[in-house]
């Protein structure tokens, strides 16, 4: 993944850049070759048979990919470019939505085939390319697209390509700038500045990194790298994250499961800052809250319903469509953009979005009116509304029930709330918080206790397993220790997972348990929550061995996705996956704080 603070493009190791959405994550794409063989690219890829090594520039979401063929070797560097003179918290501020390439010979010879293939709207569109001198630009469509170059680039229809050698010595650099149809055509970085500028752009992210490294545990370079990445999924204008960078990358290879993640969900979102508070960046938490305040019209109560997600620019209305001339990763359709969950109801929200508030209360120092009544609006509506049955943290699409995770949140959402209580004015109601918080307790206990399975389960009356239950330890409802939980960490561990990753839930039928056909792979994040979880309870060294397996599965960069195939060892799902790396940091501190700390005596069981 390349980042700019306001889009993404994904690299292959070949060198090709096959996913390229400008100007924003969720912006229709440029380049989709991930999803459809004539979805456009743009390649820089050595003639012949060649090795790779690659790697990101320390500090930096730069990359840096080594090519050794018969002839020599080569170094490619990628860049989305950030904006001059950008350094520390104003990376992605100004981006010039700017890709930039250059090749470096290191030994020997090796030559490239340059291939340009611009397919914006999702491949639909093929526009005309001409060639301009030092380099081509695109006409026609709702894009602008100019690349410049001192390589000859031959235009032809709706493509351009060019064969370039370098030497020992030798530098190719090209630069693709975009700018929206209608205003003046874009004019991109002169070959002769690319090195620089891409010199500075690893400059900007090492100073973001520098001003925000907090994180000093043994995992330091694990949490490091993966706060980084949180980072390059935040949408700097806005403060909103996104789940992740792509669409429709199946969670089964051939199936149906293939959604659209470039929003920004309540929930990935408000755990993400949990996640770069622990290991980067408390910084993000202002812009984040002022979005959230903002995108819900100031306020969560029944006339400004909260969503669980938004666009990144604050839209509401996310509605789902498919693509359907596009293939699909490996000819796994249906492709969509949207994501109908926009419109689900999951009480889940209310507690993640007020823990990250509690989490922050320092940092975002006196909080202003709205956003004290944003807050207590919160608190009110988990009161009044966690009876309800909802569609789960796991947005099912079958009939709503009455999930467990949704209570622990709502239960959540109550608890941070009374001890913000002092920060929220007049419109705190700590009495009326901690009765309902009570109540919520006592409900949880009673009826989320399966007695036939010895374990918390999906919802109230359920006897299916959900990897949802470990957050009970990890927010502080029960400790990890505690009887009961001790046994759903072991139910999970023992019967929620395959060839020990773990799954989200169990079902006889998953069709009917969440409305879609087909399985799906090991979760990243609920095997991770597992490592917490085991950590928790004292189990270090079974934790840490989990730690290493499912950090193990991601690719040669360091990067995860949403889900692991553990028969093969393929990830799966939209790629890089917030919610994993959220994962790794959480579970990273977990195990260092494990490591640090004394051992307790567990306590006494709740009353149920």
């Amino acid at each position: 993944m390349l980042a700019d603070g306001n889009s993404a493009a994904l690299v292959d190791r070949r060198g090709s850049v096959d996913w390229l959405c400008m100007p924003r994550y969720d912006s229709p794409a440029l380049f989709a070759r991930l999803l459809d063989p004539g979805g456009g690219h743009f390649a820089l890829t050595p003639v012949g048979a060649f090795d790779v090594r690659r790697r990101y520039l320390p500090g930096s979401l730069v990359i840096e990919t080594e090519f050794t063929t018969a002839t020599g070797v080569a170094r490619l560097r990628d860049a989305l470019a950030v904006g001059e003179g950008e350094s520390g918290h104003t990376v992605g501020l100004r981006p010039p939505h700017e890709l930039l390439r250059e090749v470096e010979g290191i030994a020997g010879e090796v030559d490239f085939d340059i291939e340009l293939v611009p397919r914006p709207e999702y491949g639909l569109v093929r526009p005309l390319l001409r060639e301009t001198g030092r380099g081509v630009r695109t006409f026609g469509g709702p894009n602008q697209i100019a690349v410049g170059t001192a390589v000859p680039l031959r235009a032809g229809r709706a493509c351009a390509r060019a064969r370039a050698r370098v030497s020992a010595g030798q530098h190719v650099a090209l630069a693709m700038v975009w700018t929206p149809a209608g205003e003046a055509p874009p004019e991109p970085t002169p070959p002769e500045r690319v090195s620089g500028r891409i010199r500075e752009t690893v400059e900007a992210w090492r100073s973001w990194e520098a001003d925000h490294d907090i994180y000093q545990g043994p995992h330091h370079e694990q949490v490091r790298f993966s706060s980084r990445v949180l980072k390059g999924l935040t949408y700097r204008p806005t403060g909103a994250i996104v789940a992740a960078p792509t669409t429709s990358l199946p969670e089964t290879v051939g199936g149906e499961r293939n959604w659209d993640y470039r929003y920004a969900w309540i929930r990935d979102a408000s755990l993400t800052l949990e996640a770069l508070y622990l290991g980067a960046c408390p910084d993000e938490a202002t812009d984040f809250v002022s979005f959230m305040t903002s995108a819900a019209g100031g306020a969560a109560d029944d006339t400004s319903s909260l969503q669980i997600m938004y666009g990144v620019g604050g839209a509401h209305d996310l509605s789902e469509r498919e693509l359907p001339h596009l293939r699909g990763w490996r000819d796994s359709r249906p492709v969509r953009a949207g994501n109908a969950a926009w419109s689900q109801t999951q009480l889940d929200v209310y507690g993640e979005l007020l823990n990250a508030l509690h989490l922050y209360r320092e940092r975002l120092g006196e909080l202003h009116p709205e956003i004290q009544r944003f807050a207590a609006d919160l608190a009110n509506a988990a009161a009044r509304r966690w009876r309800e049955a909802d569609a789960g943290m796991w947005e099912m699409r079958g009939q709503p029930r009455h999930h467990l995770s949704s209570k622990v949140l709502c239960w959540v959402a109550l608890d941070r709330a009374v001890k913000l209580a002092p920060r929220l004015g007049r419109y705190a109601r700590i009495s009326a918080w901690a009765a309902e918080r009570d109540r919520v307790r006592g409900a949880v206990l009673w009826e989320g206790w399966s007695r036939r399975r010895g374990a918390y389960t999906q919802a109230f009356g359920s006897d299916q397993l959900d990897a949802a239950a470990l957050l009970m330890p990890l927010y502080g409802f029960l400790p990890a220790t505690e009887p009961r939980m001790l046994a759903t960490i072991d139910a999970i561990a023992g019967e929620l997972t395959d060839t020990g990753l773990v799954l989200r839930y169990e079902a006889q039928d998953q069709h009917n348990a969440d409305g879609l056909s087909g399985r799906e792979g090991a979760f990243v994040l609920c095997s991770y929550w597992l490592v917490s979880a085991l950590a928790h309870a004292g189990r270090t060294g079974q934790a840490a061995r989990l730690f290493d397996r499912v950090t193990g599965y991601a690719n040669d960069l360091g990067l995860l996705a949403e889900e692991v195939d553990p028969r093969i060892g393929e990830l799966l799902g939209n790629f890089p996956q917030a919610f994993s790396h959220v994962g790794l940091v959480g579970a990273a501190a977990a195990l260092d704080r494990a490591a640090a700390a004394p051992s307790s005596s567990p306590p006494s069981a709740p009353e149920a």
